[in-house]
């Protein structure tokens, strides 16, 4: 007997009203994680109303955007100012919602023509940059730098030069790099999605990508939760849960895939001076508080602290479970050597990803008649920045010894055969 047909589930519509709500619901969601981190971390006390364009300027931020410092001390002194930094948290929590947004729709189905794809992903897009350019024009404050009493402020007061800092958007590149960062938000949930369709062409080409970059979502975001039950151990133990909830929600995956390079081998090069404190571990702060900028490796996180050992094992452990959950999600004739390539190109990858996003930089400074900075709490520098070539050196030799024996693991374990076989499963009995 010929079993009866499955009924055909129904093709979820993606017109302007999903658009509408996919795009709101993201932007809330990232403005609600920067506006409790920043509230966390005492933002809410700046005065002038600043709050919420400080909100606003860190949204910018998190989706690539310029946002640009500035300082007047009058005509004798000027005051200077640079950050680079980007808020993962808030980019990861708006990637997330909004990936899960554009796959939503297309649930249930084996392809989608180009076309399609490309029409759902524009109106996404057609309403995201009015929410962009709304944010570059909300993104503007100046603020007073109090420079206390004493010589300073008499100094001040006497050439006019009460110094203010400030911060303003550049409203074409925040709109250009706000696009490409949600361009590169749809077409990654394209890829590391297992259910999503792709075009017919694509279909085949799919069993060397997809289970790679499958594992590389899943390695990035163990390392995040990972960092998350590490932060709240630390919070409940040593107390300071303001600190910690604003590292959670402003920074967390900066400092999780920080620990995941570093456990690799990767060396970042790093300064901090004066005020500034960099929102992590203190054994951090130690080794980065020196004259010159110093090298942040295992060596000389050991050297501080002996369980830094401990990054290795977690990484190992890591790359191992999603090595074997990527070869097991393979077709059977992919070999090992063959998930020893897959996993060293997306390992490598992600590695230089991390190394670009996570670099942070930041200078202030008052200088007066134009003799260098004042000192005190009107100066200071936060440098981190990756050696990135042998960061991602090193990456693809972890992809490849983790893939290589992962495969071997997965030999045992039965999996799918082919691309076609499952898009027929997917569509039910003919």
């Amino acid at each position: 007997m010929i079993p009866p047909p499955a009924p055909a589930r129904p093709v979820a519509r993606h017109g302007w009203p999903q658009a509408v709500r996919t795009v709101l619901t993201g932007l809330a969601v990232m403005v609600l994680t920067a506006a409790l981190g920043l509230w966390a971390a005492g933002a809410a006390d700046l005065p002038d109303d600043a709050f919420p364009r400080v909100v606003a300027a860190t949204v910018v931020t998190a989706v690539g955007g310029s946002v640009e410092l500035s300082g007047d001390a009058g005509v004798f002194a000027r005051t200077r100012a640079a950050l680079t930094v980007l808020p993962l948290s808030v980019t990861l929590a708006g990637a997330l919602v909004l990936g899960a947004g554009f796959l939503r729709p297309l649930r249930h189905r084996a392809v989608a023509s180009a076309g399609e794809l490309a029409g759902w992903a524009a109106r996404l897009a057609a309403l995201w940059l009015p929410a962009l350019i709304g944010l570059a024009f909300a993104a503007r404050q100046t603020f007073a730098v109090d420079v206390g009493s004493g010589t300073l402020s008499d100094l001040a007061d006497l050439f006019d030069a009460a110094p203010r800092i400030g911060f303003t958007t550049e409203v074409p590149l925040t709109v250009l790099f706000g696009l490409l960062w949600l361009a590169g938000v749809l077409l990654l949930a394209l890829l590391v999605a297992r259910g999503a369709p792709l075009p017919g062409r694509l279909l085949r080409r799919q069993e060397a990508v997809r289970p790679a970059a499958h594992a590389m979502v899943e390695l990035l975001l163990a390392c995040v939760v990972v960092a998350l039950v590490t932060a709240l151990i630390t919070a409940v133990a040593r107390g300071h849960g303001a600190t910690v909830w604003a590292l959670v929600l402003l920074g967390l995956p900066n400092l999780a895939w920080l620990a995941l390079t570093l456990g690799l081998g990767a060396t970042w090069d790093g300064r901090v001076d004066g005020p500034f404190a960099l929102p992590m571990p203190p054994v951090l702060d130690e080794i980065l508080r020196t004259p010159d900028v110093t090298a942040l490796d295992l060596g000389s996180l050991t050297a501080h602290d002996g369980r830094m050992w401990w990054l290795v094992v977690v990484d190992a452990v890591l790359l191992l479970a999603v090595a074997f959950r990527m070869a097991v999600r393979s077709p059977s004739r992919i070999r090992p050597w063959q998930h020893a390539l897959h996993l060293a190109v997306a390992l490598a990858l992600s590695v230089l990803t991390v190394c670009l996003t996570g670099r942070v930089s930041a200078h202030y400074g008052l200088s007066l008649l134009g003799i260098g900075d004042l000192g005190g709490d009107l100066t200071g520098e936060l440098l981190l920045r990756p050696r990135v070539w042998q960061a991602v050196g090193l990456g693809a030799l972890w992809g490849l010894v983790a893939g290589f024996l992962g495969g071997l693991l997965a030999r045992p374990v039965r999996r799918g055969g082919s691309v076609d076989g499952a898009m027929r499963r997917r569509r039910g009995p003919v």
